[in-house]
């Protein structure tokens, strides 16, 4: 039987996931909520036979699991109703925006002991797979650690404009939205890693989001990340990380376009498809069911999810 499913935040990504979750066996997305009604209707639109329920209460106690696209602060309350009530929780990342809100948060989930995990979406990915071998075959020799690079000419971006909240330094910004997502790629093949130094840069107007990050993170072993992250000029969007060994290196761009190189260009390992993000998405709801089974699965858990959230903030916040 597929799993009822509530989906609260119809935003894009609670749009992208509804519509992936209707193609999928494991899951039925038949309860949905947001408060914006404009999102309510475009999210019946793509799934004409789901319900919008009153509130989120109500969305999550029609549910077997709950799927929390909201923006991060809410996000916690959220799921900790659904935990309370029993139900599997699906949370975006970033977990939340306070470290120790988030704290309590994860240890209220281990407590619950429902199944949750958080959608960093490389997660079950051929490309993390491929390089997590790779480092630990010693195919790569040596690791040397990794660097990260993410360059867009506005932010939010075209296909972001409609999600205000991504532009305000509260919530938003690029650090919290796709820098985790490469320094939870990191971690899975590293090891966990420290902040030695950030440098963010932020506009006159101290409501919106940082415009650039420079940092260094280092793993226990003190293999260096380097971190470069900015926005402005006219390019096309930049986001790669690159896994780097004595003997080979290993780039992801654009979350999933595997290239290597042994000490010359990288070259591409194998022909995008038509359409990466559906694969990606419906390879994290392949793990997601598995997750719901209690089957060993790649999914990033809740504490994972946490580790990330601290190295995040602490960059934000500065340090030298």
């Amino acid at each position: 039987m597929a799993t009822r499913t509530a989906i609260i935040g119809l935003g894009i990504m609670g749009q992208r996931m509804l519509e992936h979750m209707r193609m999928h066996d494991g899951f039925a997305p038949v309860i949905l909520w947001d408060p914006d009604p404009k999102a309510c209707a475009a999210a019946l639109a793509l799934a004409p036979g789901a319900v919008i329920a009153m509130d989120a209460e109500a969305a999550i106690a029609r549910s077997e699991l709950v799927y929390l696209a909201c923006p991060p602060a809410p996000r916690k309350a959220y799921a900790l109703k659904a935990a309370a009530a029993g139900k599997a929780v699906f949370l975006e990342k970033p977990l939340g925006i306070d470290v120790t809100e988030s704290e309590d948060l994860v240890a209220e989930l281990d407590r619950s002991g429902v199944p949750a995990a958080v959608n960093f979406t490389q997660a079950a990915g051929a490309a993390l797979a491929r390089v997590s071998t790779a480092a630990r075959s010693g195919e790569m020799g040596e690791i040397i650690g990794a660097d990260i690079v993410v360059t867009y000419s506005v932010w939010p971006r075209a296909w972001q404009q409609s999600a205000a909240w991504l532009r305000d330094r509260a919530e938003g910004g690029l650090t919290r939205e796709v820098l985790s997502h490469f320094l939870f790629f990191s971690e899975r093949v590293l090891g966990p890693l420290s902040l030695v130094w950030a440098k963010p840069a932020y506009p006159d107007d101290s409501a919106l989001c940082e415009t650039h990050m420079q940092a260094r993170l280092e793993t226990v072993d003190g293999k260096p990340v380097s971190v470069m992250a900015s926005v402005g000029g006219a390019q096309a969007d930049r986001q790669e990380v690159t896994i780097k060994g004595s003997r080979a290196s290993y780039r992801i761009s654009d979350f999933s376009k595997l290239s290597h190189s042994t000490g010359g260009a990288f070259d591409p390992l194998a022909h995008a498809p038509a359409d990466s993000r559906a694969v990606g998405l419906n390879a994290q709801l392949d793990a997601l069911a598995l997750c719901l089974k209690g089957i060993s699965h790649p999914l990033a858990t809740p504490r994972e999810a946490l580790c990330v959230q601290r190295l995040i903030e602490a960059m934000l916040a500065g340090k030298a």
